[in-house]
């Protein structure tokens, strides 16, 4: 691959280098979460911002943590992962926002993503669509300890990834209704938990680069209870899901320590 930075050593779209970011990054979508994920690591500070990619480095436990925003949806997010490995990162928790599909799931709660369905077209340009998309087991775990010892209401299973924002939430304008309405009822007869967009793709490229990926999100509301004529409360404030990526960071941080990973 050509090098557009001329040797420097500085990533073409994040504008970081070696040493700018931790072994462990958050990543929200948008730019504007970024410092209120990054007021709560010590001595948080700017280091790049490019594009939709703002990057913020502090620690936690003494630990370099950093947090990258990736824009929306996999071709960006997939770019923050790979230029980010480049500069050291490898453990990286993915936080955003999602849409509950599954019954039970409803605004204010907290999905954790075991795995995603890759209906998107991102990581199909990393593995044969065969491949599966799943979170990293130590991140998981981690998320979930985090979760349970918050007393956060949770749910931990498949979210579905998409490219199409309004694919998902008027699907019968679509020259293709006939594949989205029918796919959206194999998703929920399966238990599906929610939809997003990036998570499929960050979980393949993480496969690929044999970096560890895992994700937490903020249910804003659920389609499917509003159709249904059930209660469905629409929220947006995450920082209550800020405060589980951050803790459960820790949580990793302890838990390679005490493995000698770190």
């Amino acid at each position: 691959m050509s090098d557009y930075m001329n040797g420097t050593g500085i990533q073409y779209h994040l504008r970081t280098k070696k040493g700018d970011v931790g072994k462990y990054v958050i990543l929200p979508g948008d730019p504007k979460r970024v410092p209120l994920i990054a007021q709560f690591l010590d001595d948080a500070h700017e280091v790049a911002d490019s594009r939709e990619f703002l990057t913020y480095t502090g620690s936690l436990n003494g630990v370099p943590v950093s947090v990258t925003s990736t824009g929306i949806g996999g071709p960006s997010a997939s770019i923050a992962m790979e230029e980010l490995v480049k500069c050291g990162a490898d453990t990286f928790l993915r936080m955003g926002t999602c849409g509950g599909i599954a019954l039970p799931v409803m605004g204010g709660d907290a999905v954790i993503a075991t795995g995603a369905i890759r209906m998107e077209g991102t990581s199909r340009e990393y593995a044969p669509i065969e491949f599966p998309a799943v979170a990293d087991y130590e991140v998981v775990t981690a998320l979930k300890k985090t979760a349970e010892s918050m007393g956060i209401k949770h749910h931990l299973g498949i979210v579905q990834c998409k490219d199409s924002f309004y694919g998902q939430h008027d699907p019968s304008i679509m020259p293709v209704s006939y594949e989205l309405e029918n796919k959206w009822e194999a998703w929920k007869r399966l238990g599906v938990l929610a939809s997003e967009m990036e998570s499929a793709a960050l979980f393949t490229v993480a496969s690929f680069l044999h970096v560890r990926c895992g994700s937490v999100f903020f249910v804003v509301g659920n389609q499917e209870r509003e159709a249904l004529g059930m209660d469905n409360p629409k929220l947006h404030d995450t920082t209550q899901v800020c405060h589980v990526a951050v803790n459960a960071i820790k949580n990793l941080i302890e838990m390679d320590k005490a493995s000698g990973r770190l």
